[in-house]
């Protein structure tokens, strides 16, 4: 996805309230944004870092300036929540995930399980349905390695559960890990910070749910889908 217009840049001043956010446009502005994140965001508040924003000129929105990215860790990193779907997107329809190509259509939030929406649903008459979550990851603490979650997430741990339920019904079902950052090789389930999700992600992966992570390529001008990379079930210190 490219942005259009291009992105302003500007210093963190703090992020606050999980949905706002204070800064310094470069010509010495202080403005008041909306955070399109409203998880942790560990390791990517830090004040006085560089950060890329959006900007709307809608009459309908409360604040112009939208946050998209940070410099963190000598890389960049998108944190848009709403950006993971439409690079998923991407990626499916690139071919990137070569165990999901080949079907002929693609819906977006469908309903299934309990009360719940599905980010993507594969058709095609020649294959049982696939049902595909995604999820966003930023988060780092070992070099070369993404983790999720970054916190708590008993939502992420019901949609688990819910996906393997659609396997025992003969559906096809998968976890798709979108990380906004081009510094990773692999990912892996954070078990420390949320030892629930980790049981959850191996009880859904007995169960026959696939999972599959790619890593996106984050510049000023654009995010977009960037290569397959492996999930580490072993966890970090594997």
């Amino acid at each position: 996805m490219q942005f259009d217009p291009p992105l302003v840049p500007a210093r963190l001043v703090s992020r606050y309230k999980r949905f706002l956010f204070d800064a310094i446009l470069d010509d010495g502005t202080a403005i008041t944004g909306s955070c399109p994140n409203t998880g942790s965001m560990r390791g990517l508040t830090t004040p006085g870092s560089r950060i890329w924003l959006s900007q709307h000129d809608s009459p309908t929105r409360k604040y112009r300036h939208m946050f998209e990215m940070v410099e963190a860790d000598g890389t960049l990193v998108g944190i848009n929540t709403g950006m993971p779907n439409r690079v998923a997107e991407e990626a499916l329809r690139m071919g990137m995930v070569s165990e999901l190509v080949g079907y002929a259509d693609l819906k977006r939030e469908q309903r299934y399980g309990r009360n719940s929406r599905i980010d993507m649903l594969l058709l095609d008459p020649a294959r049982p349905p696939a049902y595909i979550e995604v999820k966003n990851v930023h988060f780092t603490r070992t070099p070369r390695l993404a983790e999720f979650p970054d916190s708590v997430t008993t939502r992420g741990a019901k949609h688990l559960e819910e996906l393997g339920d659609m396997v025992e019904v003969g559906f096809r079902a998968a976890m798709l890990y979108v990380v906004q950052r081009d510094d990773c090789d692999r990912l892996s389930i954070c078990t420390e910070l949320d030892p629930a999700y980790g049981r959850a992600f191996e009880r859904a992966r007995s169960r026959g749910v696939e999972a599959y992570a790619i890593a996106c390529r984050v510049t000023p001008e654009g995010i977009s889908a960037s290569r397959p990379i492996p999930i580490d079930e072993r966890g970090p210190a594997g």
